[in-house]
């Protein structure tokens, strides 16, 4: 079976045992990595806050909530090494930031997830793209999020559940932290949700990847994944049930 999407937790449960289930693995990368440096610049330069002073009619220079950061200098943590994490780090040095990257296993220029509890205080930014599995799911825990700097900024662009809902409403309620999601949990997000009202908060419908072109990337990874079946040889993004 070949997905489109970048995730398999939707479908993995209904495959049979013995069937090969494919994703698409490296067609999400540009997209979604691109939503993903555009949420981070939207939350520091504050274009939430200028839109409502625009709607208002409102010069807003120097008013409250326009509190201006820089992306230049910043650590980024990113909490996935697969090809949208590894697209996140190369988007951020021409910006002045620095990626750590963390993945299932530490290798090379990658660290374990076992070492998140320690890498989250020392960095400004939480980018989380790792996919949902049972050891990812609540991953980011109120342990983890309570580990982050004042200030810092959880980006979820992975999915929902890796993420514990109740304890980011927490921190965002404080002003502790500030988040910006494409992938909640629930999903979708239910209209009297407390996420909704949150301050620092920046909802998107899960949508990082819906731009054009984005259906033709995928439609090529999965055409060659059909031609290396075609050959006898295992897709390279197929996982055996």
């Amino acid at each position: 079976m070949q997905l489109l999407s970048a995730g398999i937790d939707e479908w993995s449960p209904h495959v049979l045992s013995g069937a090969m289930l494919a994703n698409a693995r490296g067609a999400h990368a540009a997209p979604v990595s691109e939503w993903i440096l555009s949420a981070i610049l939207t939350t520091y330069r504050r274009w939430p806050a200028l839109i409502r002073y625009q709607d208002q009619h409102t010069w807003a220079h120097r008013r409250p909530g326009t509190d201006f950061d820089t992306l230049s200098g910043k650590r980024v943590l990113v909490l996935g090494a697969g090809a949208i994490g590894t697209a996140v780090a190369r988007l951020l040095p021409p910006f002045g930031a620095t990626a750590t990257m963390v993945g299932r296993t530490a290798r090379a220029g990658v660290h374990g997830v076992d070492e998140l509890p320690d890498l989250v205080a020392e960095h400004d930014i939480v980018v989380v793209i790792c996919p949902l599995t049972p050891e990812t799911d609540g991953l980011v825990d109120a342990k983890i999020l309570a580990a982050m700097p004042d200030g810092a900024l959880v980006v979820n662009a992975g999915r929902g559940r890796v993420v514990d809902t109740d304890a980011l409403v927490t921190e965002l309620t404080a002003q502790r932290l500030r988040a910006a999601l494409d992938v909640t949990e629930p999903e979708p997000l239910p209209e009297d949700h407390p996420l909704w009202t949150c301050p620092g908060v920046i909802v998107s419908p899960h949508g990082a990847r819906t731009v054009p072109g984005t259906n033709r990337l995928c439609y090529e990874v999965a055409a060659k994944q059909v031609a290396a079946l075609a050959r006898g040889e295992t897709p390279p993004n197929a996982q055996a049930r």
